[in-house]
């Protein structure tokens, strides 16, 4: 397994363990440079002129196609842009807009919340008999039936880590007539994907986690090749537009995945994914799950070993675990405060889950070890049964 650590390359404060990065990656130590560059040389002094003479409005493909390179998709087949409730809505409506007799969208409790609000939504502007089915996560393979129009998941579960099966949960969509949504907010840049082997017609997903673009950073939208110029997006923007500075008063579709473009890029945050990027260039996805599933499997061993007190909620088989590995406690969110008070940082996900999220570019053996030390001495002494760590914060 190739040495693929690069925690020098990263801004991490000192005596910090990280192990939330499958929430907000840290800033890799180029980005302030990249975007000071772009503040005081691009927007500065080339103003409006900064859209053609530093290629902002190339942006959104330009960075996509280096993430695409992550997860398996052909050049020209991913857009950047807009927020990643945006980019599901795109999917999810023009997804059911190519199954016109359907009217189901399928997905599972165990979804992010958002992607379900944001079908909820769909459906009841749509009327006509729409509906949301969502089942328990081991029993998507069931619920796929020939009434389904879209099939929308999230390969990895937010809360425990879970797996889905892309390829075989996509093959049997297809075989009931659906068209298969992916999110890949806790998949891209956390572990393999291959989009074009899986035959999928959409992926989405954010950067801000494992791609490490800062809060807020911009999603991705996937459109398989040979549906991108046909496909119908709901919120059809200016910047999709086939000619937007003609400004003509109704909408001709851009060519390709350019169609899914929507608002005015966010070329600053863009410009901080672009950066971060490079640091994926010689990184083999294979090496990088290898290394994320030792140290999974070694906090695991160790924390099992030192910790009666935590249950582990992820699935203990690694092949269907995605980067992070979550216990329960009953007063996990106290629990999780005391250990991020004491240099740990984790988060929580109610009602009683401790998530702690494992990305090797800079994380190590080293670091697993300490941090399961403190959490230890946390919750074998009680120091979470302290008021100052039960107050809720409006993140958790």
């Amino acid at each position: 397994m190739a040495d693929i650590l690069k925690k020098d390359q990263f801004i991490l404060p000192e005596g910090v363990v990280y192990l939330d990065g499958n929430s907000l990656g840290p800033m890799p130590k180029t980005v302030p440079q990249r975007m000071q560059g772009v503040v005081t040389d691009e927007w500065a002094q080339l103003l409006i002129g900064g859209w053609n003479k530093a290629g902002w409005m190339e942006m959104p493909a330009r960075v996509g196609d280096s993430v695409g390179r992550l997860i398996g998709a052909p050049k020209g087949s991913v857009v950047m842009g807009d927020t990643l409730s945006i980019k599901v809505y795109q999917a999810l409506a023009s997804g059911v807009k190519l199954r016109p007799d359907r009217r189901v969208i399928l997905s599972d409790t165990g979804n992010f919340p958002s992607d379900l609000y944001i079908a909820e939504g769909l459906v009841g502007l749509l009327g006509q008999g729409y509906e949301l089915r969502t089942v328990a996560p081991e029993d998507v393979a069931e619920a796929i039936s020939d009434d389904i129009a879209v099939v929308m998941l999230t390969e990895v579960d937010y809360r425990t880590g879970r797996k889905h099966d892309m390829k075989t949960i996509t093959e049997m969509a297809h075989a009931a007539g659906a068209v298969m949504v992916w999110d890949l907010a806790h998949s891209a840049g956390a572990l393999p994907v291959d989009l074009a082997a899986s035959n999928c017609e959409f992926a989405v997903g954010c950067t801000y986690k494992y791609l490490n673009s800062g809060p807020g950073g911009p999603a991705f939208i996937y459109v398989r090749p040979d549906l991108a110029d046909r496909v119908e997006p709901a919120l059809a923007g200016w910047l999709g537009h086939a000619r937007p500075f003609d400004f003509d008063l109704n909408y001709t579709p851009g060519a390709g995945i350019e169609r899914m473009r929507v608002g005015t890029p966010p070329v600053l945050q863009l410009a901080a994914l672009e950066e971060s990027m490079k640091l994926w260039e010689d990184v083999d996805m294979n090496d990088l799950r290898a290394a994320s599933i030792a140290l999974q499997e070694q906090f695991i061993a160790e924390v099992e070993a030192a910790v009666p007190a935590l249950t582990l909620a992820s699935p203990r088989d690694a092949t269907v675990r995605g980067s992070q590995v979550s216990f329960r406690f009953e007063h996990g969110y106290a629990a999780m405060q005391a250990v991020i008070a004491r240099g740990v940082v984790g988060d929580f996900r109610a009602p009683d889950i401790m998530r702690f999220g494992f990305t090797p570019l800079y994380i190590d053996t080293a670091d697993v070890t300490k941090a399961v030390g403190i959490i230890a001495d946390v919750m074998n002494n009680d120091l979470w049964d302290d008021d100052q760590y039960k107050v809720r914060a409006r993140v958790t």
